[in-house]
């Protein structure tokens, strides 16, 4: 390509002596014999200090060896280098020049002259490099979080991650941000959509996900999430002018399934005591009760016994002193005998008074299921756990219910073991299932034990009715115990005739109104 004969051969001159490049003329031996101005700014160098040096004078002597070997292997090859070398100005100062070396061929076909041009881009570099060391700070800071954290493009697409997100991928075996995410709009609804839909933050919200797990007490996971929001520029050309911007969800997600679980363990323990204290007044209430009933069945028939002989003995125009006395002693008997029994009244202890509120049955015998596990695992006892999904609240106490249901399974515990004894080879069971109706909530307790005859169906709800006989030291109060919390509730307790593979309960209570 040749310059047009209209323009002159000054205005080239002109244009690399005004130019913002610094750019120097070397002979081929890469001594300088031209330097413009800009060449000046960036070392520092006048053209009369510079021309007849060589520009090894603007070295630092740290490039590598290997860059210079490299760039007069190209230049020998008649070909343009281009790269960057660590220099020094005038006052010793160092920069970094991007660098561009093009050799001059003569009409001979050999290299007469070197055309030179850099800059300094000693700030760009840095500011690159600063960029970098940001980015992997960020990086190993993110990747060392002992929280699990990705960022989501607006196709939900993981971007980013780290190493306790990859560790949750191969926890819950499938994507934990879907999971997560799915969660919140399951616990938030429209609220979450909302949020996403106008970008606002979500803050820390406890999701639970549940996971298939041989144990029951690891078979859920607890999170605390939140999600923001990052927004990024369009890096691409068109977008200069005109800005265009993308969006990232930003979710973090903590385990807090240890802490989940001590808590958990604080609180069941606190139940067992709050139910062991409870079943203490009200065993104590019901055998109170049952003995003074006991008791009242002899004085009465004792008491109708004196009216009788009071009557008889008047129609015979009355005794003898001899039988004056007896009359005496007896009314003194019965009289004795209720203040006894009057004693006995005051001396029981008041209902435990508990806040109706409404319960999940489901959550009731799960909690029943882990204060007994101790037991079952002693008993060697298989449980099958069958709840129903949905279930409708139940109003109760929730001591009370949660008792009921732990002496039943301790009802059912014990028969097992007494099936044990005389079977060893028999299976141990319990089947524990719930069933919603329309107006009450039906749950089912079967157990593998050797069963209740069929005249036995009612009297075994009758106090001090034991069917463990009198060497176990039963007082026979439990079933009693149970029915009249069911029958404070509303409910139905009842033992199926028709079941021959050990004894099945149903226990139905009602529906909280509106459930």
């Amino acid at each position: 390509m040749s310059a047009s004969p209209d323009l002159p051969h000054q205005v080239f001159r002109l244009a690399v002596e005004q130019s913002a490049l610094a750019i120097s003329i070397t002979d081929a031996k890469a001594n300088i014999l031209y330097a413009n101005p800009a060449f000046e700014r960036v070392t520092g160098y006048g053209e009369a200090e510079i021309v007849g040096q060589n520009e090894s004078l603007l070295s630092y002597k740290v490039t590598p060896k290997l860059v210079y070997e490299t760039l007069w292997a190209q230049l020998k090859r008649q070909r343009a280098w281009n790269g960057l070398l660590v220099n020094r100005r005038r006052d010793g100062s160092r920069y970094l020049a991007e660098l561009t070396i093009t050799p001059v061929v003569d009409g001979d076909g050999h290299t007469s002259h070197y055309l030179g041009m850099h800059r300094d881009v000693t700030e760009v570099h840095r500011l690159e490099r600063q960029v970098q060391n940001q980015k992997a700070m960020i990086e190993s800071v993110v990747d060392a979080a002992q929280v699990a954290i990705c960022l989501l493009d607006e196709n939900d697409r993981v971007v980013i991650d780290n190493q306790e997100y990859k560790k949750l991928i191969g926890d819950l075996g499938r994507e934990p941000a879907a999971t997560l995410l799915g969660l919140l709009r399951e616990q938030m609804g429209e609220e979450f959509d909302s949020a996403r839909a106008r970008r606002r933050a979500i803050q820390q919200r406890e999701v639970r996900v549940e996971r298939p797990s041989r144990r029951p007490d690891q078979a859920a996971r607890w999170f605390a999430c939140a999600v923001s929001w990052v927004e990024e520029q369009d890096v691409s050309a068109e977008a200069f002018y005109e800005p265009v911007r993308r969006h990232y969800l930003l979710l973090t997600a903590q385990d807090i399934s240890e802490l989940k679980r001590q808590q958990e363990a604080i609180r069941i323990n606190s139940l067992a005591v709050l139910l062991a204290e409870q079943e203490r007044i009200q065993g104590l209430r019901e055998t109170l009760a049952g003995a003074i009933f006991q008791l009242e069945g002899p004085l009465n028939t004792m008491t109708a016994a004196v009216r009788l002989l009071e009557r008889r003995r008047g129609g015979e125009g009355g005794g003898g002193n001899g039988e004056e006395a007896i009359d005496t002693a007896m009314e003194t008997a019965l009289r004795d005998s209720r203040a006894a029994l009057d004693t006995l009244r005051a001396c029981m202890p008041n209902q435990t008074v508990e806040a109706i509120q409404p319960l999940n049955l489901n959550e009731v015998l799960r909690d029943v299921l882990k204060m007994s596990t101790a037991a079952l695992l002693g008993a060697g006892v298989i449980v099958e756990w069958q709840p129903a999904p949905v279930l409708p609240a139940v109003p109760g106490g929730a001591t009370q219910i949660a008792a009921l249901f732990r002496q039943l399974l301790t009802n059912a515990i014990e028969a097992i073991n007494e099936r044990r004894a005389s079977d060893p080879k028999k299976e141990r069971v319990v089947r524990l299932s719930t069933l919603p109706y329309p107006d009450h909530v039906e749950v089912i307790l079967e157990d593998s034990g050797p069963g209740i005859p069929a005249e036995w169906r009612y009297k075994v709800f009758e106090p001090f009715f034991t069917t463990k006989g009198a060497d176990r030291q039963h007082l026979g109060m439990g079933l009693s115990m149970a029915q009249d919390t069911v029958v404070r509730h509303g409910g139905l307790i009842d033992i199926d005739p028709d079941f021959r593979a050990g004894c099945r309960v149903r226990v139905q209570l009602p529906c909280a109104k509106g459930g």
